[in-house]
């Protein structure tokens, strides 16, 4: 049996939803009225039925974020939810509380089950356990190697593993960051954040000396792992998920895009061994390309271990791509010549680091080929030799902005001889669809076949493209078109007759709960009840906590020691200051930094 592989895009909406299956989504996750994990991305259930009637025509799956700590008061609200997701036609759910997988169990709902990020998978363990409590799928923490994953997969083989491979970074581990809580009380695990790690910081030691001045330290760039998929497969992974459920529709077009032309490469090279998710193949109106979509600069991140340049401490907006250098200024301020091969068009904005290490940026009023004339004056830091990079592509949002993929179901059609008629069977290598028409069987006074071929091949507005019509062998058969159309309709109306669900994974023998952090995150009495019948006692979600001193805010595999050049541990020269350090915003709060070096974690703590 071939693997099945899944690329996951994000949905912001209804519309970025049809656009990510009509670009060549296997799935597409997307969040409800309430609990989801990015609180500004909510759905209707209204709109999350029709996002799986319009996927489910392709085989693609819809999974509804549902992955908040949830407070007591809300657990009726949650019960109600998930009865009219499962009622919507949801495939699975992503959790973060122990409350929901406890409810879609007690109420028999017909929902996967998968254990969201936020709950913090970094070992086998933790992907045992959580597969023991119904969990069909875990999502990895963004931080793992592909050594890591291949080791999880291995240990435990019958547990889908989803990786995340391009988009957006949070510096600290999922599900373990409360400085939004803390300053703001803005909940990360309520979908609240307010991004710190997006914020500007000076960098301090013990005796005061300011290191770094109104830097980015903890802004990562953005991941992107294209040129790593055959290794992530290789590793165990199952499905690929694309960051960005507050992302445009033109990011997730272009996204979408391109790594699903990248999965169908890499399965037309292993033909025998995988194949894709879902059903349909893309024809697109656009040539793909990931540097023009919503980046900070890409990195792989920890994919083969700790690695240099994994953050983006000078701005943490978009850079995208890079377009040349300044070839020279006219006197006028108003006009550049770029040397470098890229194309511009007018109203392209072009974007740079200044000598003081800070974005700037304009906008083209007029291209002529590589001169370009701004409207006003170019910003007064442009110098000659600076690198130029565009982040935003007139041509491109062009061409995303209207339809710009078709997707379509090869089947071929055979049409069988009944007693009493004709039946038609309409198969598109996986499911089966039969029709049927009582008619008089006549005998044609001349050939038919190009008539029936071409009736029956009128797949209009439907999903399908015919790829082969069969007929029975020495057809000599008359069917008046009018028939040939009701029969055509009558084979699509009926429903694939193998559409399995798989029943959700629960192990009769319980792993033993695992030494780690989920129980951190406990706010309701479900949940709170589900650890004591474990016998592990829990504390209240920080978010139910009064402040009181030193707490841990953030957890980060990203390490300022390191970054900096003074990480002894790998090869780093020793420090040049005296610690703790601090992290110091513009309003003067501060924050000290504790480096695990054991563990290989810098932790963010509240002074």
């Amino acid at each position: 049996m071939r693997r099945r592989l899944e690329l996951l895009s994000p949905a912001r909406d209804l519309a970025c939803g049809i656009a990510a299956i009509d670009h060549g989504a296997d799935a597409v996750y997307i969040g409800p009225p309430s609990f989801g994990a990015r609180a500004a991305a909510g759905n209707s259930v209204e709109d999350i039925a029709s996002l799986c009637s319009y996927a489910h025509q392709f085989d693609a799956k819809v999974y509804v974020t549902v992955n908040t700590i949830i407070y007591d008061d809300e657990l009726p609200e949650l019960r109600q939810l998930l009865h009219q997701l499962a009622e919507a036609g949801a495939d699975a759910v992503l959790f973060q509380d122990m409350a929901v997988p406890l409810i879609v169990k007690e109420e028999h709902l017909p929902l996967q089950l998968h254990a969201s990020t936020q709950t913090d998978n970094r070992t086998a363990e933790k992907v045992e356990w959580l597969s023991s409590l119904g969990a069909s799928r875990v999502v990895l923490a963004r931080e793992l190697s592909k050594e890591e994953i291949a080791d999880i997969h291995r240990r435990v083989p019958n547990t889908e593993l989803e990786v995340f491979v391009h988009g957006a970074l949070c510096v600290s581990y999922s599900g373990l960051c409360y400085a939004s809580q803390h300053c703001f009380h803005r909940s990360a695990n309520r979908g609240e954040c307010a991004q710190l790690c997006r914020m500007k910081y000076d960098l301090v030691d013990a005796d005061g000396r300011t290191l770094q001045h109104d830097r980015y330290l903890l802004s990562l760039k953005d991941l992107n792992q294209s040129q790593h998929l055959e290794e992530l497969i290789e590793a165990g992974a199952t499905s690929f998920k694309i960051e960005g459920r507050l992302k445009d529709i033109t990011y997730v077009k272009n996204t979408t895009a391109a790594y699903s032309q990248l999965l169908d490469r890499f399965i037309s090279r292993h033909p025998e061994e995988y194949e894709r998710a879902s059903l349909g193949h893309c024809r697109y109106t656009f040539t793909p390309d990931l540097r023009k979509t919503f980046n900070r600069g890409y990195t792989t991140y920890f994919l083969n271990g700790r690695q240099p340049d994994i953050y983006s401490p000078d701005t943490p907006k978009a850079i995208g791509e890079f377009v040349g250098t300044v070839k020279d200024l006219r006197p006028q301020g108003s006009e550049l010549r770029v040397a470098g091969t890229a194309a511009f068009a007018n109203g392209d904005g072009l974007c740079f680091i200044d000598d003081n290490r800070q974005l700037q940026g304009f906008r083209v009023n007029r291209a002529e080929g590589n001169r370009l004339v701004v409207a006003g004056k170019l910003p007064s830091s442009v110098r000659k030799g600076m690198s130029l990079y565009r982040n935003n592509d007139q041509q491109m949002e062009r061409v995303l902005a209207a339809k710009s993929s078709e997707r379509k179901i090869p089947v071929t059609m055979t049409l069988e001889v009944s007693s009493d008629g004709y039946r038609l069977i309409v198969d598109d290598g996986r499911h089966q669809m039969t029709g049927s028409i009582i008619c008089e069987h006549q005998q044609a006074q001349k050939p038919q076949h190009d008539n029936i071929v071409r009736e029956l091949s009128k797949l209009g507005n439907t999903p399908y493209e015919c790829a082969e019509v069969r007929l029975p062998e020495g057809f000599d058969g008359f069917i008046p078109a009018s028939r040939l159309s009701e029969l055509r309709r009558n084979s699509l109306a009926t429903s694939p007759n193998d559409q399995a669900t798989n029943p959700p994974n629960d192990q009769t023998t319980k792993p033993p709960i695992p030494q780690t952090t989920i129980q951190l995150n406990v706010a309701n009495a479900l949940s709170r009840q589900f650890y004591e019948s474990l016998g592990i006692n829990t504390v209240p979600a920080f978010e139910l906590q009064e402040p009181h001193g030193e707490n841990v805010l953030m957890q980060c595999r990203h390490c300022l020691r390191f970054a900096l050049g003074h990480c002894v541990k790998h090869g780093g020269t020793p420090p040049v200051w005296h610690e703790p350090l601090f992290l110091t915003l513009a309003n003067g709060r501060r924050f000290r930094l504790h480096f695990d070096c054991k563990k290989c974690v810098m932790k963010v703590l509240s002074v």
